[in-house]
Formats: C-alpha cells, sequence, structure tokens
C-alpha cells in the first residue's frame, strides 16, 4: 500500500545526522557478518570452509575462553546472593571458597548495602578509598578519593569527559593515529572536530611530538579551539607501550598550550617490553622538580576491568581520576555523571577486586597468581607466535609486542587485489579482511577503522583467542591470497 503519509516519526533521513556520521569498524559489517557464521555454525553441519569464529576483532577475552578469576567470581557469587553467607562451612568445606573471599564480601557488602541499590553518583566511598590506596602504591604520589570517578568501564568515563570537554561544534581534541574509534565515533556524535596526529610506525608506533605540535598548530590555524590531547597507553590498536620520556614531552606539550590530557590506560598491565610509565605518576614528579610551572596541567586518567589479566568487558567497571582540574568543572562533571545515576554497582565492587586484589600470605593468593601469571604468560605465548608468523609472510611487516592485546601488522598487497578490492567498493585492507574471514573464519579489523597514511595498509588482530592453530591459519591464507592476486 502506498502512502505520501510517513508511517512512522523516525526515518534514515530525520534521525540525528550525527550518529549517522559515526564509525565504530571494531562492531561494524565484517563483525555482523562474523555473527551470521557463527550463528549458521550453530545450527549444525555447514558448508563454510571452517568450523568456528574466531573473533579477534575486539578485546572481548571472555568470549575467546580466558578463564575468570575464581577470587573475583566467587566473590562476586556471594554479593548477588548474600544468603550463601549463612552457610560458610558449605562454602568453605564443600565449595572451596577461601576465609578471605568471605571477608571481601562482607565487607563489600558493608560498603555498597547491595549491589541491587544505586550507588552514590560518582561511585560508592570505600570502594573510591581503595582506588586512591592502588594509585599511591602505584605512583608512589598521594590521590583523593574525591577526585575518583567510579564508572561504567573506560568507556563511559571518556564519553563523560567529552561531553564536558566539547562545548561547540569548533572544540577540537588531539587524538592519535591509528586509534581506538570510540574517540572519532564520540567526537562526530558530539558535533566537534577531531584533530587526528599520527604515531611513528618506525619507532614502535610511539608519540611524535613534532607531529603533535604540527597538527596542533594547523588546526589552530583553521579556527578549532583545540583544548585536549587523547593519549592511549599501552597503545590500541598499535600495542606501542610509552617510555617515561615520551610522557614527559605529552605533558610539556599539554603545559605549555593549555591542554587536557585524557591517558587511556586501561591496558596498563599488558606490558610485555618495558615497564608501564603512569601519567599520573611521570606528571607528579615534573610538578615535584617545577611546581609553578606544571601547577595547572590538568590530566583524567582511566582504566577498567574488562582488560588486564581481569578480562571482565561485561561487567562493566571503570574508575577516571582527575588531577589539576578547576573546582567548579568538578562539580559540572559531578553533574553529569549523576544524571546516569551512577556506574553498574556489581562493576564497581570488581573495580574494588582489580585494585585490591589478595595479597601475599593471604588464603586465595596463591590460585590469584597462579590464574593472574597463567593468563599473562598465554597472552605473550600467543603474542609472539602471531609476531613470528607475520614476518614469515610475504608483505607483512610488524613490530615486536609490546603491549595491549593487539597487533597492527603493515601490509602491502598486489595490484591486482587492489583492483579486485575497488570493484567491490572496498579499501584494500578491508577486502584483505573479508576475504581472511570467508576463508577461515577469522575475524581482524581492517587498519582502515582505526586510521592510517595514506596510502599505507593495516589489521588489527587481538591475540586473545587460544591455542596458536589458527595463526597457522592466517598464514595459510595470506600465501594463497598473494598467490591468486600475484
Amino acid at each position: 500500500m502506498s502512502s505520501t503519509t510517513p508511517l512512522r516519526s523516525l526515518n534514515i533521513n530525520n534521525i540525528n545526522p550525527h550518529v549517522k556520521e559515526a564509525k565504530y569498524a571494531v562492531r561494524g559489517e565484517l563483525a555482523v557478518r562474523s555473527e551470521e557464521y557463527r550463528a549458521q555454525l550453530a545450527k549444525g553441519p555447514s558448508n563454510l570452509p571452517f568450523d568456528k569464529i574466531i573473533s579477534a576483532n575486539i578485546g572481548n577475552p571472555q568470549q575467546l575462553d580466558q578463564k575468570p578469576i575464581t577470587f573475583f567470581r566467587q566473590v562476586l557469587s556471594l554479593l548477588e546472593n548474600p544468603l550463601l553467607l549463612e552457610s560458610e562451612d558449605v562454602l568453605v568445606k564443600h565449595l572451596g571458597y577461601k576465609s578471605d573471599v568471605i571477608e571481601r564480601a562482607k565487607w563489600l557488602l558493608k560498603t555498597v548495602g547491595s549491589v541491587g541499590a544505586y550507588s552514590a553518583s560518582a561511585g560508592a566511598p570505600g570502594i573510591k578509598e581503595s582506588v586512591a590506596k592502588f594509585i599511591e602504591a602505584r605512583d608512589g604520589h598521594s590521590a583523593d578519593p574525591k577526585d575518583i570517578y567510579l564508572s561504567a568501564g573506560a568507556s563511559s568515563g571518556v564519553n563523560t569527559l567529552l561531553h564536558i570537554i566539547c562545548a561547540s561544534p569548533q572544540t577540537g581534541v588531539l587524538v592519535p593515529i591509528p586509534q581506538y574509534p570510540l574517540y572519532t565515533a564520540s567526537l562526530s556524535v558530539l558535533n566537534a572536530k577531531c584533530v587526528p596526529y599520527y604515531l611513528d610506525e618506525a619507532k614502535n608506533w610511539g608519540t611524535d611530538l613534532e607531529a603533535i605540535k604540527g597538527a596542533y598548530k594547523h588546526a589552530v590555524s583553521d579556527g578549532t579551539d583545540v583544548r585536549a590531547i587523547v593519549i592511549i597507553n599501552p597503545g590500541n590498536p598499535t600495542g606501542a607501550s610509552l617510555s617515561a620520556d615520551d610522557v614527559k614531552a605529552v605533558i610539556e606539550f599539554a603545559a605549555q598550550e593549555k591542554l587536557v590530557i585524557m591517558a587511556d590506560e586501561v591496558y596498563q598491565t599488558n606490558v610485555f617490553k618495558g615497564k608501564f610509565h603512569s601519567f599520573k605518576g611521570v606528571l607528579r614528579e615534573m610538578q615535584k622538580a617545577d611546581a609553578e610551572k606544571y601547577k595547572y596541567v590538568e590530566l583524567a586518567s582511566l582504566h577498567s576491568v574488562s582488560k588486564g589479566m581481569v578480562g571482565e568487558c561485561g561487567h562493566r567497571g571503570g574508575y577516571f581520576e582527575l588531577c589539576g582540574f578547576d573546582l567548579e568543572v568538578q562539580d559540572q562533571i559531578y553533574k553529569f555523571v549523576s544524571i546516569s545515576l551512577c556506574a553498574p554497582v556489581i562493576g564497581q565492587c570488581l573495580v574494588e577486586m582489580m585494585v585490591n586484589p589478595p595479597k601475599e600470605g593471604q588464603p586465595s593468593y596463591e590460585l590469584y597468581k597462579q590464574e593472574y601469571d597463567g593468563i599473562f604468560a598465554g597472552l605473550q605465548k600467543r603474542a609472539t607466535a602471531l609476531y613470528e608468523a607475520f614476518k614469515d609472510m610475504e608483505g607483512v611487516k610488524c613490530g615486536e609486542p609490546q603491549g595491549s592485546m593487539y597487533l597492527f601488522p603493515t601490509i602491502t598487497l598486489p595490484p591486482k587485489a587492489i583492483e579486485a578490492a575497488k570493484k567491490e567498493d572496498r579499501s584494500p585492507d578491508e577486502f584483505y579482511t573479508f576475504r581472511l574471514l570467508d576463508a577461515t573464519g577469522v575475524c581482524v579489523v581492517a587498519g582502515s577503522g582505526f586510521g592510517q597514511k595514506e596510502g599505507e595498509l593495516h589489521f588489527r588482530t587481538t591475540f586473545l583467542a587460544p591455542g596458536t592453530e589458527w595463526v597457522g591459519q592466517i598464514s595459510k591464507f595470506h600465501k594463497e591470497f598473494m598467490e591468486e592476486f600475484r
């Protein structure tokens, strides 16, 4: 039946145009196709040339069989069902619960009341105190619970901060390229400007201060009000781990140009090479050396239970800490987070356990350490296996694994493959990743989804999937792909 009267209020032409403009490649068309294949395989025998999907497109550890840490899940079970605490003997003698699990659950219940109740808007005070103690122990400098905001994963914290920073369409934020697309997508929705600065692939994707200065200067000359700089350390999608000198250089530049530093540090425990240097720790040392020069540096650092060895993405727990922010601005941040009432309280409890895990000498420590170290060793082993495979693949270059959960190799494709990509109206790296999925069931993300220099091609893969046989599948596919389009 045809009609000139619209049948619904909303259509694709009248919804918020900024939402339509936002792009988020890690859950884009390729990921949708992989889930269609997964559903097909779940129904039974199929004519697909593989028998399982390897979702190497997103840092989602427990989807890829990373086992939850026992201490965390045992405490959570008691928080969700406090009646179990009435049978402590059964928990200890028959279910393997340790006494410190029971003590932590009781303390958290006393702190939050119930995980089914709202907490204070910025998070449960007792949990914020635990986070402050963790930051103090990590950096050797004091932290104030009032400057800590518990959030629904780091993504929620990013959303809060960008809403506060982005005051008009002329507001600009310096974002590393390649970058995690949360930042460009959020800026699109907020109708603000992404000011891209390129990381230096020749230096293991480290920050290039001259590139940052050049991007800033160009944006300002175009009338952009550049207010903040985003740093992802260790890097996503690159896996880079920044040196203390790199961190200092960014802080120096931010102090000079009065930029808010957004330090995305969710992979701080995923460091295979070198050492993690927190922006808070480095900033405090710089302030100790020259208090006046760095007195008003504004830093927001973010962390999450989704990554590291915790891998509890679905529980949506995280925090951000503010340093050097004007108190009236902090009042507005508090108001903004209050609009969402509070972060998931069960996620807040996981944050507390992440920052305050079992200590040596406590009943749960031995198993916790065994599980934690086993996850770390498994990640490092798979990262190394992928790296070694990429080194042997024609036209592929990849830096040594440094940190996070990703590798971001460069690929050089034959001209015939690039022509075939044009015919499908895809970028060459997208064409490659779709062919990889169709042939092997391995889902990675094209480098174009994260940003890359003109003429360069990459893809991002996690190394979370168990085993290393899927690495061999990638190698076999790549060899056949290069032969087909040679």
